[in-house]
C-alpha cells in the first residue's frame, strides 16, 4: 500500500545512487529517475540534489522517509491485526538467506510452514546479506537470514526487526597429518607460521580472519584465495595450507580434513540473525517462521557440536 516511488526513494538513500537503487528494484535507472522527478513535482519539493558526481537526498527527502518508515511499520501491524480475523491462513511468504542458511535452515523452516499452514505458499531465495535487506524493503521477501557484515543496516535500524539466532564459530581446517591435527583446540595465534587460504579481499570471510589474526598480533601468510568453504577445504585436503570454515558448513564431508575448534578471545565467529520488516514480526506466519528458525538453528548447532566432540 506504500507508494512504490517512496520505496525507490528509500532504496536510493540505502545505496547512494539511482543506478544501484534501480538494480536492487529491477528497474531501469531512467524509470527510477522519472518516478522520483514525478513524485517531487507532486509534492512541490526537491528530493534529490547533485553533489559533484554523486546524488544526495535533500532535507525534505530525509524528512519524508522518516514518515514513510513509520507508515510502513503501521501497515505491517495492520496486516497482523487483520490476520487475527482470518479463518484460515493463505497467501504466500518469501524467505531469503545466505548460502549456508539457504541450504540448512530455510528448507526445514519452509517444511514446517507448509505443515502448519497447508494453504500458504512458500518461496526461498539464496542471497547475500545486503541483498536480503533489499528484498525485504522491496517486498520481494518477508524474512531474511543474514550474517552480520559491514554493509548491512545496524541492528537499531527502525525499518527492521532483527532476532539474533546464533553465533556460528569458524573452526580451523588442517590436513589430517598436520602437526596441529591431534590438538583438541587451538588459538588463532597458534597458526601464525602457517600458510593460509582466505576469502578474497573485501569479503566478510577475509575481514573476519584478518581481524582475528591482527588482534592476535600477526599478519597471516596468504597462499591462496577461496570464498567457498568447499574450495578452501579441498585445498587444505591437498596440503596447500589451512583455512577456517563455518561450524554450520559440512565441507569436510567432501574433502577429509581435521576440523579443530578455535578457542581464545580472538576466535572468529559469525553472528547470524533473522530479520523482517518492522511490525511484520507480529504477523502469525512470520512469528511462526522466526520461532521455527530459532529452534532449527539451536537443534542444528547442538548436533554439530556433538559431532565435533565425538
Amino acid at each position: 500500500m506504500i507508494d512504490n516511488r517512496l520505496v525507490m526513494l528509500s532504496m536510493i538513500d540505502r545505496h547512494g545512487t539511482v543506478t544501484a537503487a534501480a538494480h536492487a528494484l529491477h528497474y531501469s535507472p531512467s524509470t527510477v529517475s522519472h518516478q522520483i522527478r514525478q513524485l517531487a513535482a507532486e509534492l512541490g519539493v526537491t528530493l534529490l540534489e547533485q553533489r559533484g558526481r554523486t546524488i544526495r537526498l535533500t532535507a525534505a527527502a530525509l524528512s519524508l522517509l522518516r514518515h514513510v518508515d513509520a507508515m510502513s511499520t503501521e501497515w505491517e501491524r495492520a496486516l497482523a491485526e487483520l490476520g487475527e480475523h482470518s479463518d484460515e491462513v493463505a497467501g504466500s511468504i518469501g524467505l531469503c538467506g545466505f548460502s549456508t542458511a539457504a541450504g540448512l535452515l530455510l528448507p526445514p523452516t519452509m517444511k514446517a510452514l507448509n505443515e502448519r499452514f497447508p494453504r500458504l505458499r512458500t518461496q526461498t531465495i539464496e542471497a547475500e546479506p545486503g541483498e536480503c535487506f533489499d528484498f525485504l524493503l522491496a517486498g520481494d521477501a518477508d524474512v531474511g537470514v543474514v550474517v552480520a557484515t559491514s554493509d548491512i543496516p545496524a541492528g537499531a535500524d527502525a525499518r527492521f526487526h532483527q532476532r539474533f539466532l546464533i553465533d556460528d564459530p569458524l573452526d580451523l581446517m588442517v590436513p589430517l597429518d598436520h602437526p596441529l591435527a591431534e590438538r583438541e583446540s587451538v588459538t588463532i595465534a597458534d597458526t601464525a607460521s602457517q600458510t593460509w587460504i582466505l576469502g578474497r579481499p573485501g569479503t566478510t570471510y577475509h575481514q573476519l580472519v584478518m581481524a582475528s589474526c591482527t588482534a592476535a598480533g600477526f599478519t597471516p601468510i596468504v597462499g591462496h584465495y577461496a570464498n567457498d568453504w568447499n574450495t578452501g577445504t579441498a585445498l587444505v585436503h591437498s596440503g596447500f595450507g589451512i583455512c577456517v570454515a563455518s561450524r554450520l558448513s559440512r565441507s569436510q564431508d567432501l574433502h577429509p580434513v581435521r576440523r579443530i575448534p578455535l578457542s581464545g578471545e580472538n576466535a572468529p565467529t559469525r553472528h547470524i540473525s533473522a530479520v523482517t520488516r518492522a511490525g511484520a514480526e507480529e504477523r502469525l506466519t512470520i512469528r511462526f517462521t522466526l520461532d521455527a528458525l530459532s529452534e532449527e538453528t539451536q537443534r542444528l548447532m547442538a548436533r554439530l557440536e556433538r559431532d565435533l566432540l565425538s
